[in-house]
């Protein structure tokens, strides 16, 4: 391939990553909407249906102003799914994703959030040392690059725990610790959210799955049908809390709750849970190999 060829499918990257930074954060998805327009029929108390009517209007006047859905643009997290045919090397995207952000918060602009760890001498761009975060999938015999940008405020990261619970406490165990960490973030993560639950592989690992849990569309259930029960259990249980919108009491305290896992060691059973505010932004992409852009509200 040419260098002419490979700078026109980098510069492709690098506007799909600006445009999906901003788009995520101005128009949050159907799946959403539609969870929070539902939440806000079936809500019976009175203060956490007048927050859920709050929402839902937030939600309108920002499309109405082409605003942002929150001031707190986050952290831009990217998903990249890499076909192995994909005419662009995995260093090449990664520098077109970090510049797409940078762009899109200096021209936009954007709140710049990023801070280094120790100083907190702002960057004033949204990118640092390993920031934006990309998680990477690469996948066999396929030419095409999909990329997910799902952007992470604070107040909800904040509210991320681990524990390495003890196998032979099971499935008991990991209901209580989700239901104890979400019952102590109480309002903190701007409920209702998504709740994600990463179980099994290693600590890390575990992490890493409950934060790829919150960017499933709501709705969307695990294809392991065990999972898939503890979804639905973890759910009703989750609601019945009583800690409702924005931990002021009712019957929404969470919109989803989405588990993936992995296999673990015999001797361990690592979960971590990641929550997502209200406002779960995400937005998709596809590039072709020919740079082609395909935008995917739903993915």
């Amino acid at each position: 391939m040419s260098t002419m060829a490979s700078t026109d499918l980098a510069t492709a990257v690098e506007d799909a990553a600006a445009h999906l930074y901003v788009w995520a954060l101005k128009d949050i998805p159907q799946d959403l909407r539609d969870a929070l327009r539902d939440a806000m029929g079936r809500e019976t108390h009175k203060v956490g249906k007048r927050i859920l009517e709050t929402i839902n209007t937030n939600v309108s006047v920002a499309d109405e102003q082409g605003n942002l859905v929150c001031q707190d643009t986050g952290i831009a997290v990217f998903y990249a799914r890499v076909g192995e045919r994909f005419p662009l090397h995995p260093a090449r995207i990664e520098a077109a994703l970090r510049e797409g952000t940078r762009r899109a918060t200096l021209e936009h602009p954007l709140r710049s959030n990023t801070v280094h760890t120790l100083t907190r001498k702002a960057t004033g761009d949204n990118t640092g040392h390993r920031i934006p975060h990309i998680h990477w999938e690469f996948v066999p015999d396929w030419d095409g690059l999909d990329v997910k940008c799902v952007p992470k405020g604070s107040g909800s990261e904040n509210m991320s725990f681990l524990k390495m619970l003890v196998p032979a406490d099971g499935v008991k165990a990991i209901k209580r610790f989700v239901l104890d960490s979400i019952v102590g973030a109480g309002g903190k993560p701007c409920p209702p959210g998504i709740v994600g639950v990463g179980i099994g592989g290693s600590a890390d690992l575990a992490m890493h799955l409950a934060k790829e849990a919150i960017a499933r569309p709501v709705g969307t259930q695990n294809a392991d049908p065990d999972v898939a029960a503890l979804e639905t259990d973890l759910f009703g249980l989750l609601n019945d809390t009583g800690v409702g919108p924005m931990g002021l009491g009712g019957d929404t305290t969470v919109l989803a709750v989405h588990v993936e896992q992995a296999h673990t060691h015999i001797t361990l059973n690592p979960v971590a849970v990641n929550y997502q505010c209200w406002a779960a932004r995400r937005a998709s992409a596809h590039v072709s190999a020919a740079g082609d852009v395909d935008y995917d509200r739903e993915a």
